[in-house]
């Protein structure tokens, strides 16, 4: 794209107008960035688009942003703290740029800095057992020991332990909505947490957009789009982590997956993933020796240019713009009915950052699995006070419903695995 230069950020006016264009119904990524290629800027775009339109042999229209509405989400960012990165600054990470249709427009809440460290995600389910977590919070706080940052997409479960575990260092969180209406709420605290120690809130949504289903996939890519790998830890096979994975494979980014008992189906889609080629993640150690050695495979991974294309992409959008008036192409809209958020992400129960009155016993049962874990871990996982977390156990464990193991290790008892 013509504007702006490398090593220069847009304009004030040159800002309006980008913003404009992509905040534009029918208009992503990919036809952004044609509009912009065939016309010379994101201005000359908006002043063609209702010619161009007028001539198109279908007569679906694109409806162009209204000024006030735009200059109203500038000066509301301001406000927040939000700052816009344009795929041409300085500023925007490398690795995403070089994805197949990558963000414009970056709003960005805390250092710009941290976008050009090298990063690893931490994905998986927002059910975790209590294994997960506690394996997520040890693999992200090992990986920061070794300078890699941690992104993930502020998701419940084994998103939020990453993020937490790697605080000190800084850490990347990806919106599947606007600044102004993070999902989930009760992770706003956080969000503050992670800007005022260094890290980074990011989204390419417009600021007050409430997500949608067809959202948490467009933030997917841009959490492996931004990082060296992913390492995917627990996960159900129909999972939205399994999402990410398959958008760092077309993105030729390293996948990991973490193994588990094939008695829990929080572990069938990590062991499915390592059945069709995944490296295996049993530590920080696998990660960084992986990444090391894949150093110097990845070609211009990290340089200008596109990315391969996702064969089948997970938002549609008009490909052959300027095309329309010599052959059959529809328009799909962008902007789909409101569905909603993560429809398969409702956890069975409360996790630790709710912290509503529920159940112990049930709490404890839907953090326990298969694999053994310590009590101490579990007791930090729940949320609950060490005797709550005892007692339950102490019930459960009358009842035939866990085992007891050495070390003060306790898992589900194989009849309710």
């Amino acid at each position: 794209m013509s504007e702006p230069s490398s090593a220069s950020r847009l304009t004030e006016e040159q800002l309006f107008h980008w913003l404009r264009l992509i905040r534009s119904e029918n208009v992503g990524p990919r036809t952004f960035r044609q509009l912009v290629n065939k016309f010379g800027g994101a201005q000359a775009a908006l002043e063609a688009l209702p010619d161009l339109l007028a001539r198109s042999a279908h007569g679906r229209m694109i409806r162009i942003a209204e000024p006030d509405d735009v200059r109203a989400e500038m000066a509301r960012a301001a406000k927040l703290g939000v700052r816009f990165v344009a795929l041409g600054d300085a500023d925007y990470p490398p690795p995403l740029r070089a994805i197949d249709a990558p963000p414009p427009l970056l709003a960005l809440r805390g250092s710009a800095e941290i976008l050009s460290r090298p990063c690893v995600a931490i994905v998986g389910s927002r059910n975790a057992s209590a294994a997960g977590l506690t394996f997520a919070e040890r693999l992200a706080q090992g990986l920061a020991r070794e300078n890699y940052v941690i992104v993930s997409g502020l998701a419940r479960g084994v998103d939020l332990a990453a993020h937490r575990a790697s605080l000190a260092a800084g850490t990347i969180a990806i919106l599947a909505g606007g600044h102004a209406r993070p999902y989930p709420s009760e992770h706003l605290p956080l969000i503050e947490e992670i800007v005022a120690r260094g890290g980074a809130v990011v989204t390419e949504m417009p600021l007050e957009w409430e997500p949608r289903g067809r959202d948490f996939p467009r933030r997917n890519r841009i959490v492996s789009g931004l990082s060296r790998g992913v390492v995917v830890v627990e996960a159900a096979r129909r999972s939205g982590s399994l999402i990410t994975a398959r958008f760092a494979i077309e993105q030729g980014r390293e996948v990991f997956a973490v193994p588990g008992s094939p008695l829990d189906p929080r572990a069938e889609g990590t062991n499915d993933l390592l059945r069709q080629g995944a490296t295996l993640c049993a530590g920080p150690d696998d990660v960084t020796r992986a990444l090391a050695a894949s150093a110097g495979r990845q070609g211009d991974l990290f340089g200008e240019g596109d990315g391969p294309r996702a064969e089948e992409p997970f938002w549609e959008e008009m490909e052959d713009l300027f095309s329309l008036q010599e052959r059959t192409t529809s328009f799909a809209h962008e902007r789909a009915a409101p569905v909603t958020p993560e429809p398969a992400s409702a956890p069975r129960v409360a996790l630790t950052e709710q912290r509503e009155a529920v159940d112990p016993i049930a709490r404890i049962m839907a953090l326990l699995g298969p694999a053994p874990v310590a009590v101490d871990d579990l007791v930090r996982a729940a949320g609950l006070p060490a005797r709550e977390v005892n007692a339950a156990l102490l019930e459960l464990d009358l009842a035939g419903r866990i085992a007891r193991h050495g070390s003060n290790l306790v898992s589900l008892a194989l009849s309710e695995s």
